[in-house]
């Protein structure tokens, strides 16, 4: 059944991309396998997939250790990462999408391992000024952003947003696009020795409009994993 609906997923990707006049290989796809155990993940890295975001940290990396057999894994935090949870998220995964303040950034410098390869990172943008979200305004993105990337056994690899959901396709896109412009800005300012290569919006509902609007990586859960 995973398997199956990782190829739909595909296909999806797949049509949005070409609707998009994009290249598929362009848009990563992220399996977000939180609340399902190790043994759905077995089942879609048989199918193929081979990078998971989990939410929450602690049951992460609990499937994070269940499958070290698998040497290729790559593992993003994608949920809010508090002060009492960095040492684990430095020392467990390859990527974390949801850092939104400096403290939080200082603390995985400080605890990311050094015999490990930098941990990979994403700001996390409240786009669209949700209420209930987490991420940096875009108008403190810039001085967030000239602090980070001072730090060591860290890169900054892009931007990741979450807005809200969209009424229509049409909406969808609008949001999204936003972050797009404020991606391209960030790489114009030239603040970076390495530009910035990854745009991390859409899941389920809304990854054809995050694909239209520039997306490299989509978050999806539901479609492929199925409800929680």
């Amino acid at each position: 059944m995973i398997a199956s609906r990782l190829s739909t997923v595909r296909d999806r990707l797949s049509a949005a991309c070409k609707a998009a006049g994009r290249d598929p290989a362009s848009v990563r796809l992220l399996a977000v396998s939180k609340t399902f155990g190790d043994d759905a993940v077995a089942q879609a890295i048989a199918a193929g997939q081979l990078a998971f975001g989990e939410n929450y940290i602690a049951e992460g990396v609990e499937k994070i250790i269940a499958l070290r057999q698998y040497p290729l894994l790559e593992w993003h935090c994608i949920g809010p990462v508090q002060s009492n949870k960095t040492r684990l998220v430095a020392e467990h995964f390859d990527w974390v999408q949801s850092v939104d303040r400096l403290k939080i950034a200082q603390r995985l410098s400080e605890q990311r391992p050094p015999h490990l390869p930098p941990l990979q990172l994403c700001l996390q943008v409240n786009v669209d000024g949700g209420a209930n979200k987490s991420g940096v305004t875009p108008d403190e993105l810039m001085a967030l952003i000239q602090e980070v990337i001072k730090l060591p056994r860290l890169r900054l690899r892009g931007l990741m947003t979450i807005p809200e959901p969209a009424i229509d396709f049409a909406t969808a896109c609008a949001v999204h696009s936003e972050a797009r412009a404020l991606f391209d800005k960030v790489n114009r300012a030239g603040l970076l020795t390495e530009p910035m290569d990854t745009l991390s919006m859409g899941m389920t509902a809304d990854l054809e409009a995050a694909i239209a609007s520039g997306s490299s990586m989509v978050r999806v859960g539901t479609a492929i994993f199925g409800g929680r």
